[in-house]
């Protein structure tokens, strides 16, 4: 029985393991979907999205702000809405690339260099798509954002993957030292 749930744990685990990349993949995905909006398309969800922002912080600020004047801060506000979208979506991708790696063992410098490349790498190629759809054209600047909110989640992936081992799995990997010292 013990060798049975042995087997089906690095059953489990080799399953698993590489199942740890579909969030990335995802991300890839819709940066990709996003990036190939017309630029009328991508205007009006920033405007959109803009609005029901604005419109959720008139409601819980009290503000009184009217629709025109939401609509107008919206219009004002699009182009940070934007930028900040840029940051977000490479930011969740930085997570979702260098969480994986740090599962597979990849850690501390050599984590920040491979996951950055993919990560800057796909944004590169993020802003070169851009150049075939209309309206849209590649910006230096958005490779910036990108890589800024890269680098903010690689640091966000070793912050909590250091203080995991540290607190939640440091018991399994005292259990598994001991137990490599008692076969010595």
């Amino acid at each position: 029985m013990k060798y049975f749930l042995l087997y089906i744990k690095q059953t489990l685990r080799f399953v698993l393991k590489p199942m740890s990349f579909v969030p990335a993949i995802f991300m890839m995905c819709l940066i990709f979907g996003f990036s190939g909006q017309d630029a009328d398309t991508s205007s009006d969800l920033s405007y959109r999205v803009g609005v029901e922002v604005l419109t959720v912080t008139n409601d819980v600020l009290d503000k009184g702000w009217s629709n025109d004047h939401i609509s107008e801060l919206s219009v004002f506000y699009q182009f940070y809405i934007r930028k900040l979208a840029h940051f977000t979506e490479y930011l969740l991708l930085a997570i979702s690339v260098a969480f994986p790696l740090y599962v597979y063992g990849l850690r501390g410098f050599p984590l920040v260099i491979v996951a950055g490349i993919i990560c800057v790498g796909y944004a590169c190629l993020d802003e070169y798509h851009q150049s075939f759809i209309s309206g849209r054209s590649p910006q230096k600047k958005d490779v910036l954002i990108d890589s800024c909110g890269v680098l903010v989640g690689i640091i966000i992936t070793r912050i909590l993957g250091w203080t995991g081992r540290m607190t939640i799995f440091r018991p399994l990997a005292y259990k598994s030292k001991k137990k490599n010292k008692k076969r010595s």
